[in-house]
């Protein structure tokens, strides 16, 4: 199932109480507070944001594909998805967005992951895996065993008729943005893909930024 659901916020960048940019190749973990609203814009265009969300009151339940997937009868992510945890607790709901879709599938890259798609060569690339474990190297509650099945905003894995998945052309553009407020204390974890072999990003990785505000739905 495919559907595109565009819906534009209205607020302000210069209203946010967190405006970070975060360079191709680079990670975020943070706190999102109850209430709060979290942005993630494509600077660029065609860049993948693969992300993970965990209750910040409990580590181990984390953002969970199936569960998520599940409950709104839909492998993509637009305005209106809630995202649920392993548990079943709802944990953000997408309020706007200017892309229109987001992957569950395609999963982070790793280096064993592009050993299997591309070569052996590229095996030592660095990678979203690497990212997010350098993102938690200072946490002593999240351990590589807490690293779940993520989601790739802006990033674009269609679903053939054989039910394989196919790493295609970006569906983003610059300045396109997703915005999700907390229905709890969540953590975020956040890599800004590497990847060079696969045109997710038109082989040309590119900022991302985070901005998030006080206040959730407008």
């Amino acid at each position: 199932m495919s559907i595109f659901v565009r819906k534009e916020s209205l607020r302000k960048e210069k209203d946010s109480i967190i405006n970070k940019t975060v360079g191709a190749g680079c990670g975020w973990f943070g706190l999102i507070k109850k209430g709060r609203t979290v942005r993630i814009t494509d600077c660029e265009g065609n860049q993948a944001a693969d992300t993970l969300f965990f209750d910040a009151n409990n580590c181990q339940d984390h953002y969970s594909a199936l569960r998520t997937i599940t409950a709104q009868k839909n492998i993509y992510l637009t305005t209106g998805s809630v995202l649920l945890s392993q548990s079943g607790k709802e944990l953000l709901k997408i309020t706007a967005d200017t892309c229109g879709r987001h992957d569950t599938l395609g999963g982070a890259c790793s280096s064993q992951s592009n050993t299997v798609r591309y070569a052996h060569s590229k095996e030592y690339m660095h990678n979203c895996r690497d990212s997010f474990m350098l993102s938690l190297s200072d946490e002593i509650k999240y351990l590589k065993r807490d690293l779940a099945p993520n989601i790739n905003f802006f990033m674009n894995v269609p679903v053939t008729p054989e039910g394989a998945l196919r790493f295609a052309d970006g569906v983003s553009s610059a300045g396109a943005y997703v915005e999700m407020t907390a229905l709890t204390d969540i953590m975020l974890l956040l890599s800004n893909c590497p990847q060079l072999n696969n045109p997710c990003n038109a082989y040309n990785p590119t900022p991302v930024k985070i901005s998030i505000w006080e206040g959730g739905n407008e």
